[in-house]
């Protein structure tokens, strides 16, 4: 007579505490270490800029009187900042976007040339144009002008556009470089196997391949051009091209004592970079290969 064995199910055990490993439990308390600590180095860094949008609501306030936390919302500083710096802010806008174009429209093709084509001396090219992102601006600048005296491009939107333009266009040079190096040279030949001449294949197969380095490039050079001082100061002579950065220079001189309509200028002239920065942030880390994958 055959017998059946049936085995007992065996409940699983609980693992020892002991078997746990030390850094699963110290994990969860290093998260919340290095997130605290996060939060305070960003504290520290936004805080100029807090104590900035305080001052702002606070414009009947001396600079050594202004309360840690506004009691009241008053917009007059910005009401005051609008109507004398609304101009200079337009200016700018029409500096950088300007800039920003004709930083593209030279750096694209010459990063195309320097990644696709294999010329002499392509290695001591990068090289000396990272060289030239060492010279002082004031160098360059007190070099233009004697330059723009004899163009005519003193005191012009195009001029400082132009001087704008040559602080973005070594980087934006060595940037698209890299991206466009990594493009496969089987996607090119394949452009042009179906026909495509090297311009149209520029223009319709490298630039939106390499679309991220372009945004990137481009947000770089807008900042550049909007932050530009210095060749505000010394290729204008003239209120006629007056930039926001120019126009708050001048503006603390005039208004000392109101520092709550500087600030608000000085607020609404970091708005403009700040909703750029935004709206960019996802392309800067973008890989470049898709743009290619259908």
């Amino acid at each position: 007579m055959a017998t059946t064995t049936r085995t007992a199910a065996v409940p699983p055990t609980a693992v020892p505490a002991a078997a746990v490993p030390a850094a699963a439990v110290n994990k969860p308390k290093r998260r919340w270490g290095a997130t605290a600590f996060g939060v305070a180095v960003l504290a520290v860094m936004l805080f100029p800029l807090y104590w900035m949008v305080n001052t702002a609501l606070q414009p009947e306030a001396g600079l050594l009187e202004v309360d840690p936390f506004p009691s009241s919302l008053d917009l007059s500083g910005f009401s005051s900042a609008v109507t004398e710096q609304g101009t200079n802010l337009l200016t700018s806008l029409a500096v950088a976007l300007g800039a920003v174009a004709i930083c593209l429209a030279i750096s694209a093709p010459a990063a195309y040339g320097l990644a696709q084509f294999r010329l002499p001396g392509t290695k001591a090219i990068v090289f000396g144009t990272l060289i030239t992102q060492m010279v002082p601006g004031i160098v360059i600048a007190n070099a233009l002008y004697s330059a723009y005296v004899d163009l005519g491009l003193v005191n012009s939107y195009f001029g400082l556009m132009l001087a704008d333009a040559s602080l973005g266009i070594p980087f934006a040079i060595v940037l698209m470089r890299s991206f466009m190096v990594a493009i496969p040279r089987e996607v090119i030949e394949a452009a042009q196997v179906d026909g495509s001449g090297r311009v149209r294949t520029f223009v319709q197969v490298v630039l939106p391949m390499s679309r991220n380095s372009l945004i990137t490039a481009g947000l770089f050079s807008f900042l550049y051009a909007w932050s530009d001082f210095m060749f505000a100061l010394t290729l204008n002579t003239t209120d006629d091209v007056k930039p926001i950065t120019l126009g708050i220079y001048q503006y603390i001189g005039a208004h000392v004592g109101d520092w709550g309509s500087v600030m608000a200028a000085s607020v609404l002239s970091a708005v403009p970079a700040a909703i750029l920065l935004v709206l960019a942030q996802k392309y800067i880390a973008a890989g470049i290969t898709g743009g290619s994958v259908k």
